[in-house]
């Protein structure tokens, strides 16, 4: 589903007309219907057409992200290079310029570790009457402590993790979009997913799901498939708990 049909489909399900939209929102009607058409261009910006974006979702009762989310895939996701997307989901870190090193630098250490090395060098060969042996021969004769035992990861005892849900979406016969969160609210996952990909969540507790392609996905809860959830391009919220 496009961002311009959510948001037509949005309006209708909250019972307003474009007109009624148009009012509550402050945004003319002839720009409401552009968007619903996947028309931004008249927004005036990007930062503009966020700001509809969110005023919209408020109105309509939809989460702003998912709207958002849609946005940035399809209408200002071409524009942008590969990292700076990356960097927007914090799948890579910042691109930094790698720091060169000063040939100065390079050629100040060569020095130093040649002097070090003809100092030692020289130590050696003047030593009188075997005396580094000696004291080589003494240092290794000197019994060592016992090393402390120390606890490897693979020697401790990790928890077991009893119980939780474990949800896996896929989208088999359409791509959809989909926001999930766990039960403290906090964003497992929020975006788009191609026909053909899917994704897993295991919680503990919780897992909620909106779901806006309902018909083209099929979703299992602890390796159970549960059925349909819904009818093409429909918007469906999920809740799937441990117990």
């Amino acid at each position: 589903m496009s961002l311009g049909a959510l948001i037509a489909k949005s309006r209708t399900d909250a019972r307003l007309t474009v007109e009624e939209l148009s009012k509550l929102t402050n945004i003319p009607a002839t720009l409401l219907r552009d968007m619903e058409n996947n028309n931004f261009a008249k927004c005036g910006g990007e930062t503009y057409a966020r700001g509809h974006l969110r005023n919209i979702a408020t109105k309509v009762g939809i989460d702003e992200r998912i709207l958002l989310d849609l946005f940035e895939t399809e209408v200002t996701a071409p524009a942008k290079p590969i990292r700076e997307l990356l960097n927007e989901n914090n799948v890579t870190m910042p691109y930094q310029e790698p720091k060169r090193i000063s040939w100065k630098i390079l050629a100040a250490g060569s020095a130093a570790a040649l002097i070090l090395f003809a100092g030692a060098q020289i130590f050696f060969l003047d030593s009188e009457n075997g005396a580094e042996l000696e004291l080589i021969t003494t240092a290794s004769a000197t019994p060592s402590e016992p090393a402390a035992e120390t606890l490897t990861p693979s020697s401790a005892a990790s928890p077991e993790i009893t119980g939780g849900v474990n949800i896996e979406l896929v989208a088999s016969r359409g791509a959809t979009w989909l926001y999930a969160t766990n039960e403290d609210g906090k964003v497992l996952f929020s975006g788009m997913i191609r026909k053909g990909n899917s994704k897993n969540f295991i919680q503990s507790e919780q897992v909620n799901l909106r779901v806006g392609n309902a018909g083209g996905v099929d979703i299992s809860v602890n390796g159970e498939n549960v059925g349909s959830v819904g009818a093409n391009g429909e918007v469906v919220n999920l809740t799937y708990n441990a117990d």
